[in-house]
C-alpha cells in the first residue's frame, strides 16, 4: 500500500492512523497532477478488514475520481500489481474472514447501511456492538459446559472424585452433578424463552410493518393517507371512487418504518378499518 502511495508520487507517506494532506500525481501522464487528497493509512492489524488498507479521501468531481482511479488502474500493469474494484460486501467478507467481525454483526452492518429510521438504526448499533455475540457466547458456554459434565457422569461415574463423601453413599456425587447441570440447563432455558417472548419486536423494528387502511367510498381514507404522510401523497376528490388502485407511501412512524396502502372503497357496508400485518 505505501508503494502505491510513492508511485502516486506522495513526498511524505502519512503516519499510520493519521489523517495528513497529501498532493496526487498520475504516474501514467507524466506524473500530471491528479489532486490534493486527505490521506490515512491503516496497518494491519488495526484496520476493519484487518489487513492494511489506504483510504484516499479526494474531491468528489467526476474528473477527479475517474483520474485517481485511472492512475491506480495503470499500476496494474506498469507495476505489476493487482488493483481493481472490491466487489460488493468484499471489505465485510474480508474483515470477517480475518475475525474482525462475527456473523451478528455482519448482519448487523448490513442492516445499518439500509436503515430508515431511528429504531432500525438504534438496533443495528446494538447489535454491532457485540451484545447478540455475547449473549450467544454465553449460551454456547453453558451448554458445552453441561454437555461436558453429562459425558464425564456417563463416562467416569465409578470415580472418586464423582462419589459422595460417605463411600456407602453409592451415586451421591453423580447425583449433586446432574442437579446442578439440570439447575443450569433450566435456568438457560427460562432465559432463551424470556429473549424470543418479545413480541417480535427486533424483526418488526428490521422489517418494518404494512398497514392497509379500508373502508367505503368517501370515508376519508386519502385525507387519512395524506396526513400521516404530510404531503399530497393521493388525490382527494368529493366524488366517490377516485382511488382506483392502491396507493403505498412509505414513512417513519415514531420510529418504525412503515408501509400505509390507500385502497379502492368498498360498495358494501364497511365501516372504515386499519389492518395491519
Amino acid at each position: 500500500n505505501i508503494f502505491v502511495l510513492t508511485k502516486l508520487k506522495l513526498k511524505y507517506a502519512p503516519s499510520c492512523r493519521y489523517a495528513a494532506v497529501r498532493k496526487l500525481y498520475d504516474p501514467s501522464d507524466s506524473y500530471s497532477p491528479l489532486d490534493e487528497s486527505l490521506i490515512l493509512y491503516f496497518s494491519s492489524p488495526r484496520s476493519f478488514t484487518g489487513e492494511d488498507i489506504i483510504e484516499l479521501h479526494t474531491h468528489g468531481s467526476r474528473a477527479v475520481v475517474q483520474g485517481v482511479l485511472s492512475a491506480l488502474s495503470s499500476l496494474s500493469t506498469t507495476s505489476n500489481i493487482n488493483i481493481r474494484p472490491a466487489e460488493r460486501g468484499e471489505f465485510t467478507s474480508r474483515a470477517y474472514s480475518n475475525n474482525k467481525l462475527e456473523l451478528t454483526q455482519v448482519e448487523a452492518l448490513a442492516d445499518l447501511i439500509v436503515a430508515d429510521t431511528s429504531q432500525q438504526r438504534k438496533q443495528a448499533l446494538l447489535q454491532l456492538d457485540g451484545r447478540l455475540s455475547r449473549l450467544y457466547e454465553s449460551w454456547r458456554t453453558i451448554l458445552t459446559k453441561g454437555l461436558a459434565h453429562a459425558e464425564a457422569v456417563i463416562d467416569f461415574g465409578d470415580d472418586e472424585d464423582l462419589m459422595g463423601e460417605d463411600e456407602n453413599m453409592d451415586g451421591a456425587g453423580q447425583e449433586d452433578v446432574w442437579t446442578s447441570m439440570r439447575d443450569d440447563i433450566v435456568s438457560l432455558r427460562m432465559g432463551m424463552e424470556e429473549h424470543l417472548r418479545d413480541g417480535k419486536r427486533g424483526e418488526i423494528t428490521r422489517d418494518g410493518v404494512r398497514v392497509a387502511i379500508v373502508g367505503p367510498p368517501n370515508a376519508g381514507k386519502s385525507s387519512l393517507l395524506n396526513l400521516l404522510a404530510r404531503r399530497e401523497a393521493a388525490i382527494v376528490s368529493p366524488i366517490a371512487g377516485t382511488t382506483r388502485d392502491v396507493v403505498e407511501v412509505n414513512m417513519d412512524l415514531g420510529g418504525v418504518r412503515c408501509t400505509v396502502s390507500d385502497t379502492a372503497g368498498l360498495r358494501d357496508e364497511v365501516r372504515l378499518c386499519v389492518c395491519v400485518w
